[in-house]
């Protein structure tokens, strides 16, 4: 299939998935770099309480609090790029 035929798919909402090579597909900017941050008592306290209340770990709601204020920097005019982009 010609490129054009497969945009042609995609922006009129069609199935695609049939014409993907799932094999060698990758998720882009997704490697993994531990840090380590030390947070006071009380903010570890909220960090729970709001991810018991969402039904998360710690660990993630922290990632998703600090993705979701990098992306609204970065439209912000700041330089930092949101986590999705390439």
């Amino acid at each position: 299939m010609k490129d054009k035929e497969f945009d042609q798919r995609f922006d009129n909402g069609e199935d695609i998935t049939s014409y993907l090579d799932m094999e060698k597909s990758r998720r882009v900017n997704q490697a993994v770099k531990q840090v380590k941050v030390d947070f006071p008592v009380w903010v570890v306290d909220g960090l729970d309480n709001q991810a018991k209340r969402l039904g998360i770990t710690r660990q993630s709601l922290v990632k998703m609090w600090v993705a979701d204020r990098l992306e609204r920097m970065s439209y912000g005019g700041m330089q930092v790029k949101p986590h999705d982009e390439v």
